[in-house]
């Protein structure tokens, strides 16, 4: 597999979505709150997470059981936009709790776990690491 421009995007904005997380979380804990910083950080890693959900549903290919292009890895996507909604959805109701959990689960499997299989060695992304580092 090479890198496409849709497997460019995800990357990038999977990256992002890694890199910006912690900030949105991190911005809201602790006796001084920084609600503004939150709120930027926390709508552009929603809109990161989504560019990276959509754009995972046009890369195909990789090992393990297939549903026509989709594999086991596709299941994150609803599972992601749907948390996602999910996590507005308490917003609105001002269940803040519900919205801090949610964020914090979503971050935590869709951007730790998530981005720590990619780094398997039959992964695209984990094969150019570790072949680059000379292990595999």
């Amino acid at each position: 597999m090479q890198l496409t421009p849709v497997i460019a995007i995800h990357l990038a904005a999977a990256l992002a979505a890694v890199a910006i997380g912690p900030i949105a979380l991190w911005a809201r804990q602790g006796a001084t709150q920084r609600p503004r910083l939150h709120r930027a950080a926390g709508y552009a890693w929603v809109t990161l997470m989504v560019a990276t959900a959509v754009s995972a549903i046009f890369i195909t290919g990789g090992p393990g059981p297939r549903w026509g292009d989709f594999g086991l890895i596709h299941l994150l996507i609803p599972v992601t936009l749907g948390m996602l909604v999910l996590s507005f959805i308490y917003l609105a109701r001002r269940n803040l709790v519900g919205h801090r959990k949610t964020m914090q689960r979503i971050y935590v499997g869709a951007c730790v776990v998530a981005g720590a299989f990619t780094l398997l060695p039959n992964r695209h992304l984990g094969h150019s690491l570790w072949s680059a580092l000379g292990v595999a």
